[in-house]
């Protein structure tokens, strides 16, 4: 196995939850304490974490860093940490706080002069590109507005500037547990050679996750599909542990 596995938390209000197809009125409050549910994924062998700031996602600014404070001050995990980042001074604030990386979707699109400085200052190592589709265009804003920017031409673009890791979530499979866009990530692999993928997105099982791995994708993202125990942490576990051996 070597596939990395990377449990999500997407926080509004302080609490852990999660949405669905990312409509903000379709959300499901898992657990009240962040902190718990990272010391859960860290106690099952796990390392890496995907923090999302919803909240700040809606905001255009960073909301939630004191949830991602106490996770990183309280575990061991690698953090990245997306939503809500626009400016330098949400960058310092995401890193104080002890992110590892950061995620930069919007500021991408609307302000790519600021994200490419991001780039040059911090290596392509501490920021990942997100790239959130629907029907092929890039979504930004809490994927509530259509850039109408081609996908592929926006990862081609990006790493031209130096990116090398993309997070990419098909919108419409979020949350759904229906299985993730294997096709739509072959070909993303296929344009990309070098690219490290994080595929994000319609994982409802154990199997989804050896599908990706079949194609060559080298990290993937669970979030509901833990919660609703479609894929139960021991599993996770496991994997994760082929996967250092």
């Amino acid at each position: 196995m070597s596939i990395e596995i990377i449990p999500a938390i997407d926080i509004i209000d302080g609490k852990c939850v999660r949405l669905s197809q990312g409509d903000y009125s379709r959300k499901t409050i898992y657990n009240e304490d962040p902190l718990e549910v990272a010391k859960m994924f860290e106690a099952y062998g796990l390392q890496r974490l995907h923090l999302v700031d919803l909240d700040g996602a809606k905001a255009h600014h960073i909301v939630n860093h004191k949830v991602l404070e106490r996770i990183a001050l309280n575990t061991t995990l690698t953090i990245d940490f997306g939503g809500g980042l626009k400016s330098d001074r949400d960058l310092d604030i995401a890193f104080e706080a002890g992110a590892d990386m950061i995620t930069g979707g919007s500021i991408a699109v609307k302000s790519p002069g600021v994200m490419h400085k991001w780039i040059e200052t911090y290596g392509s190592e501490r920021i990942i590109l997100g790239a959130d589709v629907s029907d092929r265009k890039i979504a930004v804003s809490g994927w509530t507005e259509d850039s109408g920017l081609d996908l592929f031409d926006f990862i081609g673009g990006w790493m031209e500037k130096g990116i090398d890791k993309v997070i990419s979530t098909d919108i419409s499979r979020d949350g759904m547990l229906t299985g993730p866009s294997i096709e739509l990530y072959k070909e993303i692999l296929q344009r990309n050679p070098g690219i490290y993928l994080i595929a994000s997105g319609g994982v409802g099982s154990a199997l989804d996750i050896f599908d990706l791995e079949k194609i060559g994708v080298p990290a993937v993202i669970v979030g509901k599909a833990i919660y609703e125990g479609k894929i139960t942490l021991e599993e996770i576990g496991r994997i994760n542990t082929a996967r250092l051996s």
